[in-house]
C-alpha cells in the first residue's frame, strides 16, 4: 500500500489512548504518518499531526474510526466527496459496522499496509435540507418536538404527490439504516446487498400508516405542510434543524459513497447474524453459542445490553 499518512477519527468523548498508542507505535516502525482533526489534537501524541476538520479524509489515504458505529458512519460521512477506506477499530459498547478489537489492530494494519482487504461499499442518502446540503448513511429523520404538535408533512416521489403523514417521526433509511431507527419504528429489514429506499412514519396517526418501499433511482421529496408542529431533522441520529415548521427536505440515492475495510467477511457475516438476533429474529441455541463469546452470552441473558441502534 503506497500509503504515507492516515487519518484519524476518534470517539468524541470514550478513552482512545490505548488504541491511539498502538497506532503510533506501529507508525513509527513503518514510516507511515498519522493526522487528526484540530480539535482532538489535545487528545493525540506530538507525533500525530493536526488538519482541520474538513481536510483530514482529502489529506489521508485511508481512515481509521476508534470508537464504535457512530464513529464509523462520522469517518464516512466525512469521506463522502472522495471516499477513502474506513478501518473500524471498537472501543466501547456493542457495535457492528466496526470490526477491528484493539489487540488484533497491529495485524490488522500490517494487512492494510499489505493490500490484503476487501472493501465493502455503501451507499448514501444526499440530502437538500432546506437548502442544506449533507449525507446520511444510516438514515434521516423528521422528529417532532414534545409538546409541540406532529410531524406533518406530503411524500412525493419523482414529482408526484404519494400522500401525506401525520405522526411522531417520518424516518427515510438506506438498506444499512433498516436495522436502525426505520426498523424501531416499524419498518422492514433490507439486505445491505439490496439497493433501496424505505420511508417509515412512526406512530402514525392519519394519511400514510405504513413503510414505503421506493427505488433507488427516485428522487424523494418531504415537505412540511401548513399546522405541522415544530420538528426537529437528525442526519444518522445527529440533530441538524430544530423547531421546523416548514420546508422541504429532499432525498437521493447515492451508491458506492463509503469504502469499510474488510478483514474477515465471514466473521462480519457472523456479526449481522447476531444483530438480528437481538432485533427478534432469533438464531437457533446452537448457532447462538458459536456466535457469542460466553461473557456476552451471560450480559445478554441479564439484559445489560441496549438494543442496537
Amino acid at each position: 500500500m503506497d500509503r504515507s499518512l492516515l487519518g484519524l477519527v476518534l470517539h468524541p468523548t470514550r478513552d482512545v489512548s490505548e488504541v491511539v498508542d498502538i497506532l503510533v507505535g506501529w507508525a513509527a516502525r513503518h514510516a507511515v504518518s498519522l493526522a487528526v482533526r484540530a480539535e482532538d489534537e489535545h487528545r493525540v501524541p506530538s507525533s500525530v499531526q493536526p488538519l482541520p476538520a474538513d481536510e483530514l479524509a482529502s489529506a489521508s489515504d485511508a481512515l481509521v474510526a476508534i470508537g464504535g458505529d457512530g464513529t464509523m458512519l462520522g469517518a464516512l460521512r466525512s469521506a463522502v466527496a472522495d471516499p477513502k477506506p474506513v478501518l473500524g477499530v471498537h472501543v466501547g459498547k456493542l457495535g457492528f459496522l466496526v470490526e477491528v478489537e484493539p489487540p488484533d489492530l497491529p495485524a490488522a494494519l500490517d494487512r492494510l499496509a499489505a493490500q490484503d482487504f476487501t472493501v465493502e461499499s455503501h451507499s448514501c442518502l444526499v440530502c437538500d435540507v432546506c437548502g442544506d446540503d449533507v449525507v446520511a448513511f444510516n438514515d434521516v429523520a423528521l422528529i417532532r418536538q414534545p409538546g409541540c404538535g406532529f410531524v406533518d408533512a406530503t411524500l412525493a416521489v419523482d414529482g408526484q404527490q404519494y400522500g401525506y403523514y401525520r405522526c411522531d417521526a417520518l424516518v427515510v433509511s438506506t438498506p444499512t439504516g433498516s436495522t436502525a431507527y426505520s426498523y424501531a419504528a416499524g419498518g422492514p429489514l433490507v439486505s445491505p446487498a439490496s439497493d433501496s429506499v424505505v420511508v417509515t412514519p412512526s406512530a402514525p396517526m392519519a394519511g400514510i400508516t405504513r413503510a414505503v418501499v421506493l427505488s433507488p433511482d427516485e428522487t424523494i421529496r418531504l415537505e412540511l405542510r401548513k399546522g405541522s408542529g415544530r420538528v426537529a431533522v437528525e442526519l444518522d441520529g445527529l440533530m441538524i434543524r430544530d423547531a421546523a415548521t416548514e420546508g422541504v427536505v429532499q432525498i437521493r440515492y447515492r451508491r458506492d459513497a463509503g469504502l469499510v475495510v474488510r478483514l474477515d467477511p465471514r466473521r462480519y457475516q457472523e456479526r449481522n447474524q447476531l444483530k438480528l438476533s437481538l432485533l427478534d429474529l432469533p438464531l437457533l441455541p446452537e448457532q447462538l453459542r458459536e456466535l457469542v463469546p460466553e461473557g456476552l452470552r451471560e450480559r445478554l441473558n441479564r439484559r445489560e445490553l441496549p438494543p442496537p441502534r
